[in-house]
């Protein structure tokens, strides 16, 4: 990552478990416009592999994972057009 990009979107799935978390981000990542950037606020550990996991099957990059006393925020940046 060259430049430090900030959220344009939110999604809090705190709280929620496998497969919510990974269907809310696929779903919000499918209405965003190319450039947007969409950060991700997870409780669910799975999600340390499942974000990433889910999007190596799309064109979007996963800017930065952070972890913090049980919860997780993933920043996506939207590469392309899945609608």
């Amino acid at each position: 990552m060259d430049e430090h990009k900030d959220a344009t979107h939110l999604l809090d799935v705190l709280g929620f478990f496998c497969p919510v978390p990974v269907a809310e981000a696929k779903q919000a990542l499918a209405s965003m416009d190319a450039g947007s950037v969409l950060q991700v606020l997870a409780s669910d550990p799975e999600t340390l592999h499942d974000i990433p996991l889910m999007l190596g099957r799309t064109p979007h990059e996963l800017l930065t994972v952070e972890s913090h006393e049980g919860e997780y925020s993933f920043l996506i940046e939207v590469k392309g057009d899945e609608r």
